[in-house]
């Protein structure tokens, strides 16, 4: 299968996010200078905190901008720090005038009425950018290895999470240990990721190495969900010298 994924490596994280979110800047004005508005998809995680940071002293129209989230932990109290929303709403969501921003809610009574709100919103709103990361498993959003599915026919579902993914949520130090980490949660699939226009995705720290190699040399299968950014005519992958660590044995 093709290979289209272009990737960049800096020293520091701090040198990725700010290169990274450069780029994502021109390519929001870029669209904005064409459309009225555009539709663009986060991620929440501690990887993307150099990121958010400095996009949100980007000079943007914010005002045109719809903004997404990509997933969510299921039952986890409405104003928990850990919950995706509360990290996006503290770091973005809140601290600009966005056009729109549209949460995804893990305690809807009816999980699969809120997969198919958000499942329409999402077609209203056709996604030209997504700002996403690698798990440690090579999963994103939660489309951990045992979920992901490249020809899903849904946008939006209830999955369960693997060990590997609420390990994770530990080593970033989101919860104090693994039965403190929700066991399902809701995830945008990996083909309502693949329909953007155009996808930036921010990969930094040790932890994350083997999940960068096996992106770039493992096979491109569900078992590595990641592998389907090769795929994509537009994505970029920005590293920092950790993440990038195994590419140069």
């Amino acid at each position: 299968m093709e290979n289209n994924l272009k990737v960049d490596v800096f020293e520091t994280r701090s040198a990725m996010g700010e290169a990274a979110a450069k780029l994502t800047t021109e390519k929001i004005n870029e669209l904005l200078a064409k459309k009225d508005q555009v539709n663009i998809i986060f991620a929440a995680a501690p990887s993307q905190n150099e990121f958010l940071a400095s996009l949100a002293e980007s000079d943007i129209e914010w005002g045109r901008i719809n903004a997404f989230h990509m997933d969510e932990y299921v039952g986890l109290p409405a104003d928990a720090p850990q919950g995706f929303g509360n990290f996006l709403k503290e770091r973005l969501f809140g601290k600009l005038p966005f056009k729109s921003v549209n949460y995804l809610n893990g305690n809807a009574p009816a999980i699969k009425d809120e997969c198919a709100r958000y499942e329409a919103l999402l077609n209203e709103n056709p996604t030209d950018i997504v700002c996403m990361g690698i798990g440690e498993n090579g999963h994103i959003a939660f489309n951990d290895p045992h979920v992901a599915d490249f020809n899903d026919s849904k946008l939006v579902k209830v999955v369960d999470l693997d060990f590997a993914c609420r390990q994770q949520q530990v080593n970033d130090e989101c919860f104090a240990g693994i039965n403190d980490v929700p066991t399902h949660a809701l995830t945008l699939t990996v083909p309502a990721l693949m329909k953007a226009a155009h996808v930036f995705c921010m990969v930094p720290g040790k932890l994350k190495a083997a999940a960068v190699y096996n992106t770039l040399h493992q096979p491109q299968s569900p078992l590595f969900p990641s592998t389907i950014l090769r795929s994509h005519s537009n994505a970029l992958l920005f590293l920092d010298k950790d993440s990038s660590s195994k590419l140069h044995k």
